[in-house]
């Protein structure tokens, strides 16, 4: 049980790489904040971990409000006892550059930034955030296109280049008051964010074919990668951007 007796809050739980990991962290023995802007989704999930017996809480949090953020974090020590766990996992695709920024950048950045500092004030913790290959590099575009490049896709690079230098600098910042602070890296996963993707005739193959596993990763294959960077098992990491990409990265 590699989060016996632990506290994690996940944002963007209701879904995807967020449900996933929220189901298995509380496999892992944790209780688990669930966040989502959303909140039947993140009740959904809440309930769905304690039908198997875990222990839950669920939360409606818009990540690109600061104050927003710190009264969720706030909350989860009050109402779940402890906090030892930030994962910020809440992200979109393809809404404009201030709204994917809003999200993807500044919503990290809140987390960091007060998640830290309560895990510091209580002896320490880990915080994981859910960076991207786009922030590793540039994404090539599966789909045909001239001119300049979707306001969108430039955003969510943009915004994920910045989610690894915070990750980078907040682990610095927080290494001698004992937060480790990682970040994974997926490719392209099968959740909501690569419908359009995985929809278009072609384009789904074409997009596989980018990543030398020839497949799209599974949300639970991330969620297994937080998980390790959560845990104590990775105790002597910090400043890490894992890619979960399926050898995206090593071309």
């Amino acid at each position: 049980m590699d989060l016996a007796g632990k506290v994690a809050w996940i944002s963007g739980a209701g879904a995807g790489i967020g449900r996933a990991s929220a189901l298995l962290f509380a496999r892992s023995g944790a209780s688990v904040m669930c966040a989502d802007v959303d909140a039947a989704r993140a009740e959904a999930t809440a309930r769905a971990i304690e039908e198997t017996g875990g222990r839950a809480r669920s939360q409606s949090v818009d990540v690109s409000d600061e104050q927003a953020v710190r009264e969720a974090l706030d909350a989860t020590a009050g109402e779940l006892g402890g906090l030892d766990v930030v994962f910020n996992n809440a992200g979109v695709g393809g809404a404009g550059w201030d709204r994917t920024n809003a999200i993807n950048l500044s919503g990290v950045f809140f987390g960091l930034r007060h998640g830290a500092e309560l895990l510091a004030k209580r002896g320490g913790g880990a915080i994981v955030s859910t960076a991207s290959i786009g922030g590793l590099g540039g994404l090539w575009s599966v789909f045909a296109s001239e001119g300049p490049p979707d306001d969108g896709v430039a955003a969510y690079v943009a915004g994920k280049h910045g989610v690894v230098g915070l990750t980078r600098q907040f682990a610095l910042h927080y290494a001698r008051r004992h937060v480790r602070v990682n970040a994974v890296a997926p490719g392209y996963i099968t959740t909501d964010m690569t419908d359009r993707i995985r929809a278009a005739p072609g384009v789904e193959r074409a997009a596989a074919e980018l990543h030398p596993l020839g497949r799209f990763g599974r949300p639970e294959e991330v969620a297994e990668a937080a998980l390790f960077l959560a845990s104590d098992r990775a105790s002597y990491i910090t400043g890490v951007i894992l890619p979960v990409d399926g050898g995206y990265t090593a071309r």
